[in-house]
């Protein structure tokens, strides 16, 4: 259902793979709420994708680039400005990946160059992307930008590997840059806390059907879906929400704030 949140509003999503992303789910939302996107991802990514797809349903062009290169980025907002007709109101960085992670690599066993591309990757890429857009005077005043994230940032859960790392920089950047962007630009920057989510990039992570059961047994709510979390971005970048900013925002089902429920003592009295 339409409530025209988005009205009039252009957007870029980075980050849409497939049906199972969330960054997917928010491209959809955002045109169902009105808005006009593009959309970006890897060049290999659209290869091997259906980035294609989601475009052609939406209507959004796709502009293909690595979000580690600044020149890359630049395109993107240069075409994204002209494709949309205009500035950007909106931006979602869904990015994320780890080699030491893709390769098996333990937490005290890191290849330190897999490490530097987990970063550059998955947190340095956020800057990069608000950097640019602010040298170019890309977003409008009262813009959004958002950033997905996880509770790994702040607590320590075993398989999560240097993504842990790499979004606890991420969030760091949320502040940091979201002073400076809101000080300058009036442009809000916040990072949504997302449940764990079997997602494509999701399902690389060791023992994530575990946590996945776990936190759904900690959570009031149970883990909240890539749906609901694509809603709660839609409420971010909309007006709705524009005192908001420099936030790193739990949408999570309550699971952040738990620390044991009765299902998980009595799945520990039936295992014992």
């Amino acid at each position: 259902m339409s409530n025209n949140l988005l009205k009039g509003k252009r957007g870029i999503v980075f980050g849409a793979l497939n049906e199972k992303s969330i960054a997917w789910k928010v491209a959809e939302k955002a045109v169902e709420q009105g808005a006009i996107i593009t959309l970006s991802n890897t060049p290999i990514a659209v290869r091997m994708g259906e980035t294609k797809a989601l475009s052609e349903k939406l209507n959004a062009k796709v502009i293909a680039a690595d979000a580690t290169s600044v020149e890359d980025l630049e395109q993107v907002f240069v075409q994204s400005m002209e494709a949309l007709g205009g500035k950007i109101d909106f931006v979602l960085h869904s990015i994320g990946m780890s080699l030491n992670l893709r390769k098996g690599r333990q937490y005290d066993d890191l290849d330190y160059g897999f490490l530097d591309k987990t970063l550059d990757i998955s947190a340095i890429s956020f800057h990069k992307m608000m950097q640019v857009a602010k040298k170019l005077d890309a977003i409008a005043e009262g813009g959004s930008v958002v950033a997905l994230t996880h509770i790994a940032a702040q607590r320590t859960f075993t398989g999560y590997n240097d993504m842990a790392d790499a979004k606890a920089l991420l969030e760091s950047f949320g502040r940091s840059f979201g002073y400076i962007y809101g000080r300058d630009k009036k442009v809000r920057v916040n990072t949504i806390s997302q449940s764990p989510t079997l997602t494509t990039a999701g399902q690389g992570i060791g023992g994530m059907d575990a946590f996945f059961d776990f936190a759904e047994k900690m959570s009031p709510l149970g883990n909240a879906s890539a749906e609901s979390c694509a809603d709660y971005c839609i409420v971010m970048f909309s007006d709705l929400t524009r005192m908001v900013t420099m936030q790193n925002l739990f949408h999570d089902g309550g699971f952040s704030n738990m620390g044991l429920t009765q299902a998980i003592v009595e799945d520990y009295i039936e295992k014992k």
